[in-house]
């Protein structure tokens, strides 16, 4: 009897590992057409891949959001003092040409 079921035992491992081999054979096979597959679709992201990309662009935007405020603030503070400076050239010419007019007025011109 010992025989036979040392028989059977060793056709029982030899048939389960047959299926266990095709599966590892038939992942393989699927890895590897998914591999060519990305290689020839790359828009193609998988979902895993598509959801770290949102966190990146999200990222980004608001990095370029903040570059955008910061260089918006650094031109209206330019403006205001361009303006600042408007207004004190302005003053310095009316000045000058109040002085200009008093000196004609007291040359008698």
């Amino acid at each position: 009897m010992k025989p036979y079921s040392t028989l059977f035992l060793f056709t029982l491992l030899t048939l389960s590992t047959v299926p266990a081999q095709a599966d590892i054979i038939d992942d393989t096979i699927g890895n590897i057409q998914q591999a060519i597959n990305d290689a020839y679709n790359p828009d193609r992201g998988r979902d895993y891949e598509d959801s770290r990309d949102d966190g990146w662009q999200r990222q980004v935007s608001d990095d370029r959001r903040r570059q955008y405020d910061d260089r918006h603030r650094q031109f209206e503070d330019r403006r205001r003092q361009l303006d600042d400076r408007q207004r004190q050239l302005d003053r310095e010419r009316r000045q000058l040409e109040d002085e200009e007019r008093r000196m004609e007025d007291e040359y008698g011109r």
